[in-house]
C-alpha cells in the first residue's frame, strides 16, 4: 500500500508522534485523509475503503489483526509472505491467509518495527520487543529476524500473545491444568518457600506463575523482573515490575536480566520473581533464595528433578563456585513444578543434598 509507505518513509515522524501520544488518533487520521486526497485522489467510496484499510494497518496489524483478535490463537509465525502458521488451542496449523507479495510482507515488517520504535537493519538483524498498548486483551511479544541471519531471503516474524486478563487458579482448575487439592497445596507452598516452575515452550509455566503470585497476601512486597512483560497483576497492591532493555546499537543503553536482578535485590522486597531464567541472572536468584528470601522463577527443563541442575548450569556462567557447591545450595528451592501441555505433571519437594551420591534428594508430592 503506497499510502502506508509514505508514512514509513518521509512522514515517519508523524507516525511516531501518534505512538508517543503527542498526536491524537483523530488528528492523525485527519492528516492522513488530507494527504490521501491530495496524492491519491479517488471516488469517495474507494477513498473511504483506502482510509479504512490504512487505519487497520496502522492501529492494528494488517492481515494478522484477525489472528491477534482470535482468543484461540496463542502464537503466530510468519515463515514467508505466503506461509503464515498459527498455534490454535495448542495445535499448529496453516493460518489460511498470506501477504500479496514479498514486497508487501517486507513493508509490513518495517512497519511493525517502526510502530514499536525499534530498528531492524544489518546492525540489529534480530530484535525482540513487546507491544503492550495496541490490543485491549493481549500483550504482544515479537521476535523478528532479518535475512542477514536467515538461511532464506525473507524475514521471520513470530508473535506470542499473552493475555492481559490472565486466568487465576480457579480458572486453571476449570481448564484442568490442576485439581483443587493440587492448587491449594501449591498456593500454600508458594507463599512459604521458594518455587521453581519448569517445562518446555508453551507448557503453561508463565500462566501458572502468574496465577500463583496473585495468591500472595497484600502485605507482601513483590518485585518481578522479566525479559518481556508477560507477568502482570490485576489485584495485588504492592508489586513492582522491571523488564530488560536490549540495546539496539553500539551507543544504545542496555539492561539485561542480570542487571535488573542485581538492582532488584537492593530494593526492600519480601518476594523476588524472575519471569524466566536464561543466563547469569540465575546466580542472583540463587543468592536471594539461599539467604532465606522467598523467590520464584520459571526455567526450561525436561522434568522436575532436572530443573535445579539447569539452574546450576546458568549459575556457572557467573559464579566462582564449583558445580557441587552450587548443587548443595539448591535445596533452598523447596518446590519444583514440571509443566507439560498446559498441565501440572510433577511436583517435587527438594529435601537436601546427598553427600554419598553427590546429588539432590527429592520427595515426589504429585
Amino acid at each position: 500500500m503506497e499510502l502506508v509507505g509514505d508514512y514509513l518513509t518521509q512522514k515517519q515522524a508523524i507516525l511516531m508522534q501518534v505512538k508517543k501520544g503527542a498526536m491524537s488518533r483523530e488528528e492523525f487520521l485527519e492528516e492522513v485523509r488530507r494527504h490521501a486526497e491530495h496524492y491519491y485522489p479517488a471516488p469517495a467510496r474507494q477513498q473511504e475503503k483506502l482510509l479504512e484499510s490504512f487505519e487497520q494497518y496502522v492501529f492494528g496489524y494488517s492481515i494478522l489483526s484477525p489472528l491477534i483478535d482470535d482468543d484461540d490463537v496463542s502464537d503466530i509465525r510468519v515463515v514467508a509472505y505466503d506461509n503464515i502458521r498459527v498455534k490454535r488451542l495448542g495445535m499448529r496449523m496453516d493460518a489460511g491467509i498470506s501477504f500479496a507479495s514479498e514486497k508487501e510482507y517486507r513493508q509490513f515488517v518495517d512497519y511493525v518495527a517502526t510502530k514499536n520504535q525499534v530498528n531492524v537493519s544489518n546492525v540489529n538483524a534480530i530484535q525482540r520487543f513487546t507491544d503492550n498498548d495496541s490490543h485491549p486483551k493481549f500483550i504482544l511479544r515479537f521476535t523478528v529476524s532479518m535475512p542477514l541471519v536467515n538461511t532464506y531471503d525473507q524475514p521471520y516474524l513470530c508473535i506470542r500473545k499473552v493475555p492481559k486478563d490472565f486466568p487465576m487458579l480457579k480458572k486453571l482448575m476449570e481448564r484442568e491444568m490442576l485439581d483443587r487439592e493440587t492448587a491449594e497445596m501449591l498456593a500454600l507452598r508458594f507463599r512459604n518457600g521458594s518455587t521453581l516452575i519448569c517445562g518446555g515452550n508453551s507448557s503453561g509455566k508463565t500462566t501458572l506463575l502468574n496465577a500463583l503470585k496473585e495468591t500472595l497476601p497484600d502485605n507482601v512486597a513483590v518485585l518481578v523482573t522479566q525479559q518481556a512483560d508477560e507477568l502482570t497483576t490485576m489485584y495485588h497492591p504492592d508489586m513492582m515490575f522491571l523488564h530488560s532493555l536490549p540495546g539496539a546499537g553500539e551507543s544504545q543503553v542496555n539492561y539485561d536480566l542480570k542487571d535488573i536482578s542485581i538492582a532488584g535485590l537492593t530494593m526492600d522486597v519480601d518476594f523476588f520473581i524472575i519471569g524466566e531464567v536464561k543466563g547469569a541472572e540465575a546466580l542472583y536468584l540463587l543468592n536471594a533464595a539461599y539467604t532465606g528470601q522467598l523467590c520464584a522463577a520459571t526455567i526450561h527443563a525436561p522434568s522436575a528433578d532436572k530443573a535445579l541442575e539447569k539452574l546450576v548450569d546458568y549459575c556457572l556462567y557467573e559464579s566462582k563456585y564449583s558445580r557441587d557447591e552450587l548443587m548443595k545450595m539448591m535445596d533452598c528451592f523447596q518446590t519444583v513444578v514440571f509443566m507439560e501441555h498446559y498441565k501440572v505433571k510433577q511436583i517435587y519437594a527438594c529435601t537436601g543434598w546427598d553427600r554419598e551420591t553427590r546429588d539432590l534428594k527429592y520427595e515426589r508430592l504429585f
